[in-house]
């Protein structure tokens, strides 16, 4: 491994350990399940993830565990992938090459909305941006088994967002930041949709075009600005100003 290729493993170490942090610091983890996944550069193809056990928030750069798109370890470190966790990863690692970073949540709002038949309402400000990026992926129990992996594809398409109903979410992009800032889209809306459904009165209802409209500029917004990086780098910076050091050494 040449000297460039180990600072940007490090550099994707760093920048995946900061997104468990956030996700621990904002509520998100189910406990010591779930994950999230990134792909490192070069072939044949390799990705970190978490070593099965720990919480998000005792996630470091030198704990994130090196594995292939089957979820088996590479190489030889203390830790062990989650030998169930990273079927739902590896199926859309393998078969999309423009996401590399991967995450899954089941909060108590993405959950409730993943139970209804209607899924997502594209009704207010955050639900309108994911119009047309969503698809849904009927519930087969615990995601386990090789032969579920096409269904889940097929269900995912060309998107980026993809409901597991009666189970949770996952979100892909082609880097961290931009995962977490959907993640967080994709949140905002089940936040306030929950909210939303336990007023009296019906909702206000947006028109198909006015939600294309949104949907096309957020996602413009997500693929073409640096908008997501700087969410992301303030997000980080407001963690550490609250909760100080995320790991042993870390002195960012």
């Amino acid at each position: 491994m040449t000297t460039d290729t180990q600072k940007e493993e490090w550099q994707l170490r760093v920048r995946l350990a900061e997104c468990y942090h956030l996700i621990s610091y904002f509520g998100w983890t189910e406990m010591i399940f779930n994950h999230i996944s990134l792909r490192l550069s070069g072939e044949p193809r390799r990705y970190l993830v978490n070593a099965f056990g720990l919480n998000y928030d005792e996630i470091s750069p030198e704990n994130l565990l090196v594995v292939n798109a089957d979820g088996k370890l590479v190489g030889d470190t203390e830790g062990k992938p989650n030998p169930a966790g990273f079927a739902l990863h590896g199926a859309i690692h393998s078969a999309r090459d423009d996401i590399h970073c991967i995450i899954h949540t089941h909060t108590s709002e993405v959950s409730a909305v993943a139970m209804k038949q209607t899924g997502f309402s594209y009704d207010n400000f955050y639900g309108a941006q994911l119009f047309g990026r969503v698809g849904y992926h009927a519930f087969e129990g615990i995601t386990l088994y090789e032969e579920e992996r096409p269904r889940m594809l097929e269900s995912l398409g060309d998107k980026h967002v993809l409901v597991l109903r009666n189970h949770g979410v996952a979100v892909g992009e082609s880097d961290v930041a931009r995962a977490f800032f959907l993640l967080w889209t994709v949140q905002r809306a089940a936040e306030i949709q929950c909210h939303a459904g336990m007023l009296p009165g019906p909702d206000v209802p947006l028109s198909d075009t006015i939600r294309a409209s949104c949907a096309k500029d957020a996602a413009w917004v997500l693929s073409s600005t640096s908008a997501a990086d700087k969410m992301f780098d303030a997000a980080v910076r407001k963690m550490r100003k609250d909760v100080g050091p995320l790991w042993h050494g870390d002195n960012a």
